[in-house]
């Protein structure tokens, strides 16, 4: 069931997924299948003589975990790194992952720790009636027991309808049932 979050502006609710998101693939392509498949029904708009996308990505960050462990697999130390893409997200895990000055400084080998990655990544939708919205899909560094989908909208007005069904607690299209 969603809980919502009301403020004067904006009526939030924060669904967890009943799939886990296990890697970053997995991220990318959830979101790559709502960019795709467009299952809101947002539709390109024209701001200041640009053409917009009707959705697309908004914000996003990646964060990758690497940890340092001795001899003796004990932790001697943690680094991460945060990426503004999914690519980048990549480049930076490999880059630490084969940095040996850091290896020395940290006095142990590093070991990815993928299971505490993080991801978010915020669509924007424009609504037919002219309104935007926003979905937030995000996996935090519990993994699968905080992976989540995050609609926010106006909370009055003649639009509102785009996520409207996840914000009402209906399901939510593709990945919840």
């Amino acid at each position: 069931m969603a809980d919502f979050v009301e403020t004067n502006n904006t009526k939030t609710a924060v669904r967890e997924l009943t799939a886990p998101i296990a890697d970053i693939s997995t991220f990318d392509a959830l979101v790559a299948s709502v960019l795709n498949d467009n299952p809101f029904g947002c539709v390109d708009y024209v701001e200041g003589g640009v053409t917009y996308d009707g959705i697309s990505r908004n914000r996003e960050s990646y964060t990758a975990k690497v940890i340092y462990e001795d001899a003796a697999a004990k932790t001697v130390g943690r680094i991460s790194a945060r990426a503004p893409s999914v690519a980048a997200f990549g480049a930076a895990a490999t880059e630490l992952m084969g940095n040996a000055a850091l290896e020395a400084a940290m006095g142990g080998d590093a070991v990815r720790d993928a299971p505490h990655d993080t991801y978010s990544c915020q669509l924007k939708c424009h609504d037919p009636s002219g309104e935007i919205s926003y979905v937030t899909f995000s996996r935090d560094a519990f993994g699968s027991r905080a992976t989540r989908a995050t609609p926010s909208a106006p909370r009055s007005g003649p639009g509102r309808t785009a996520c409207r069904p996840w914000r009402e607690g209906g399901n939510i299209p593709l990945f919840l049932s």
